[in-house]
């Protein structure tokens, strides 16, 4: 179910706006889905996750503006190689992880910080590899609030995709906070 979510994010990251008032930043919801998935799933689920989602993000940054409308693909990446992604996913998603326990015991709200904090560092590896790979290094002002932006528009996104994943699991008969309903069950 995880993976159709995913799949539905691409579908509608293609549909939302850049917020031209602050520094034409957007919400990425890939990311943003991936990391409240992985949050919620095993370390091999999560991995299949970083996957599926770096594969597909670098095949929708490849159609550059030489290959797609220049209105919707803004980002130039033909100085960098495809799957880089993948790697970007796994390292974001591995930090996920580190806080499922935290997670499971129904303390949400350090995993939707955790999003906006893995977004930032996401946006920041993505810059250094394309530095590193133009060979100069610029990180102005004007890059730091672009990338402050995505990271704070996508982390308060995060408690409603939260709230979607908890929907879904309980419509099919799963928790995502095991630790938490086992101590309901034991206070009552």
């Amino acid at each position: 179910m995880t993976l159709f979510l995913l799949l539905a994010a691409f579908v509608v990251q293609q549909f939302l706006p850049a917020f031209t008032g602050f520094h034409h930043s957007r919400i990425l919801l890939v990311q943003l889905v991936f990391l409240c998935c992985a949050v919620t799933v095993n370390q091999p689920t999560m991995l299949l996750l970083a996957f599926v989602g770096g594969l597909l993000w670098d095949a929708h940054s490849a159609l550059g503006p030489s290959s797609g409308d220049p209105a919707v693909y803004v980002q130039a990446v033909e100085s960098l190689r495809f799957g880089y992604s993948v790697v970007l996913f796994a390292m974001v998603g591995f930090l996920m992880q580190g806080i499922q326990p935290l997670f499971q015991r129904g303390k949400w709200i350090f995993s939707a910080i955790l999003t906006g904090i893995a977004v930032w560092l996401y946006l920041a590896a993505e810059y250094a590899f394309i530095n590193f790979v133009r060979g100069d290094f610029v990180f102005n002002q004007a890059t730091f609030f672009f990338f402050f932006f995505i990271a704070l528009f996508t982390m308060l996104l995060s408690p409603l995709i939260f709230w979607g994943l908890y929907w879904i699991a309980k419509s099919c008969g799963h928790t995502i906070y095991p630790e938490a309903s086992r101590r309901k069950k034991r206070t009552q």
